[in-house]
């Protein structure tokens, strides 16, 4: 029998490779400022065309690479960060693989321009391939420029499964963010379409934040500042007052590494518990800096999952923390980002390692004592202010439950055993009916009452809009500029009038009638456009993905008490739609109970 096994060519084996490393354009934009970060960049310009499918330019001010090395830098495993193997286990660089190059040499075009800056002259490579179509001297900036062309040009059958422009933007911006957000030090630019996109000078942590997501953070968010044996902890946690429905401002950061851990996050979470929504999320933005020899960074292609040595006491250091510092800066002063101010400037410690009083008058307790928590696995309450009062609903249901009408027993059995519809722990009606009785999640109902409310609106182009008396003007981050734009005409069809005016602001002239006039706007768009960028890469119609987001978003929050009036209004709103058992994602929005079958139950012994 003939030998049937073979060495792949080396082209095959750096296409297989591209396959874990290289998954879209924003991953070539990730490896690539990866690289740039390490090089000792304090200055990274990005350009792209297309969302990165025709152009990916990465430009740095790095050291720069020699003739051979900017040769050797496209061979698979070719690094200059490891050199034995226990190196792994110290590793704080961010590239180390020596992977991603010749992974994105095997599936693109590529021209690399580089030069050392004590050398007069740079080397400039051009790669189709995998392989080297040319290499000379010429003159060259210090640093190093690397354009990506035409990514999976010669896989055809991995271009066509790439995502519109506006997806596939969107996880590059996300991939350039969480880099940007992680090295405050170094100046980013992003230009989409030779239009500027994010411009973020060097600075402060907080400056960066402010540079990206808008002044709307300034005074929101609570500095987190501790420190272990084993772990020291800094960063930003959101007040709960801007916790968001989705969890795009949740970002964790090992050494500067961004990392994605359901774990962690779950600690974080229940610092937050019995403060926000069950079904919101807070926002922060966390650096963890630990021992390299206590993680491990190298089982996943991405590096976005790493494994630690203390698992568990990390988890248990993370909410405590989060909770401390919500518990002492419930009331924070606002902050003058404008001067530079670090987090040291806020904690400023005695020397008996209590907190300065200057800052906030009940400390719950000392940092020792809170930190014994951890050891004894209490769950402490302490430190946790009330939780924000309700929202008012942006729609009709404006009134709230008159607080006098609970305040005897007489009264409360009117509510409870009356034919009338009450409310139960602000989420839930309770209906009689004549075969039993209903429970309606008030949530998922709304829900369902705006979804088809703005598909009937979309369908028939028929907007009613409340004009503002006085136009409000309103800033958005870069990303969401872009989406916003291309939904202005469906925008004006719900009712809402938007006009762009200047680089990312907008000026509101009108919403649809049935919006609650002192509603945050500027909130409810952010949220509107957060779910509707989540339901892009599901292919649904434009009509029918604004319809869903502007439900989700728009929709009345849990734990917001109504009158009877109101809990029959949204009832009977609810049975005349088209499909009242769902809402458009397909929860229940009742439960019901029938009488026969709730007999028998007591009945039982």
């Amino acid at each position: 029998m003939a030998d049937i096994i073979q060495l792949l060519p080396d082209s095959i084996a750096n296409q297989i490779a591209a396959g874990e490393v290289i998954q879209r354009p924003a991953s070539v934009v990730k490896e690539l400022m990866e690289n740039a970060i390490d090089a000792g960049s304090t200055e990274i310009n990005i350009i792209i065309k297309d969302a990165g499918k025709t152009l990916v330019q990465i430009i740095d001010n790095g050291t720069g690479m020699s003739e051979t090395d900017a040769r050797l830098s496209f061979e698979r495993h070719a690094t200059s960060k490891i050199r034995v193997a226990a190196d792994l286990f110290s590793i704080r660089t961010k590239g180390f693989r020596g992977e991603a190059l010749a992974s994105i040499a095997a599936i693109a075009q590529i021209e690399m321009i580089t030069r050392l800056h004590n050398e007069d002259l740079g080397n400039r490579l051009i790669m189709e391939g995998s392989e080297i179509k040319k290499q000379e001297f010429c003159q060259a900036a210090p640093g190093t420029k690397i354009s990506v062309k035409n990514l999976f040009y010669n896989v055809p059958a991995r271009r066509k499964f790439l995502k519109s422009d506006s997806v596939e933007l969107k996880h590059l911006t996300d991939e350039f963010i969480r880099i940007a957000l992680s090295h405050e030090n170094v100046k980013f630019t992003l230009h989409h379409n030779e239009r500027e996109m994010y411009h973020l000078p060097a600075g402060k942590l907080m400056q960066r934040i402010t540079g990206v997501w808008g002044k709307n953070f300034a005074g929101k968010l609570v500095p987190l500042s501790e420190e272990t044996d084993i772990v020291r902890i800094s960063g930003y946690v959101g007040k709960p007052e801007i916790s968001k429905r989705s969890r795009n401002h949740q970002f964790v950061f090992v050494n500067r590494r961004f990392i994605k851990s359901n774990y962690l996050n779950h600690a974080i979470k229940l610092a937050y518990e019995n403060i926000i929504p069950a079904d919101e999320f807070p926002v922060f933005f966390i650096f963890l800096e630990i021992d390299p020899n206590r993680i491990d960074i190298n089982i996943h292609p991405t590096k976005q999952e790493i494994k630690f040595e203390e698992e568990r006491l990390i988890y248990n250091y993370l909410r405590v923390s989060v909770k401390q510092a919500l518990g002492k800066y419930s009331v924070t002063p606002l902050l003058d980002f404008e001067k530079d101010q670090t987090v040291d400037d806020l904690f400023k410690k005695k020397p008996g390692g209590h907190y300065s009083d200057g800052f906030h008058k009940n400390t719950p307790r000392s940092g020792q004592d809170e930190w014994q928590q951890v050891f004894e696995g209490v769950n402490n309450p302490e430190g946790v202010n009330n939780p924000p009062e309700p929202e008012q609903s942006m729609f009709d249901f404006a009134g709230t439950m008159d607080q006098e009408n609970y305040s005897s027993p007489e009264s409360e059995q009117v509510q409870s055993f009356g034919k009338g519809p009450f409310q139960i722990h602000g989420s839930y009606i309770i209906c009689q009916i004549k075969s039993g009785f209903i429970i309606v999640d008030q949530k998922h109902a709304h829900e369902r009452i705006l979804y088809e409310k703005y598909i009937r609106l979309l369908s028939e182009q028929k907007p009613v809009t409340q004009h503002e008396l006085f136009p409000e003007t309103i800033e958005f981050e870069p990303g969401k500029t872009k989406i916003l734009t291309e939904i202005l005409p469906q925008l004006e069809t719900m009712g809402f009038n938007l006009e762009l005016f200047g680089k990312n602001t907008f000026i509101f002239k009108g919403v649809p009638v049935g919006l609650k006039e002192k509603r945050d706007f500027h909130e409810l768009i952010n949220q509107f456009i957060d779910s509707y960028s989540s339901n892009i890469e599901f292919h649904l119609g434009i009509n029918e993905n604004l319809a869903r987001s502007f439900a989700v978003s728009a929709s009345i929050k849990r734990k917001k008490d109504l009158s009877v009036e109101e809990m029959q209004q949204l009832v009977d709103e609810l049975f005349a739609c088209e499909n009242p058992y769902t809402n458009p994602m397909g929860k229940k929005c009742f439960i019901s109970y029938d009488l026969d079958a709730l007999s028998k139950s007591f009945m039982s012994k």
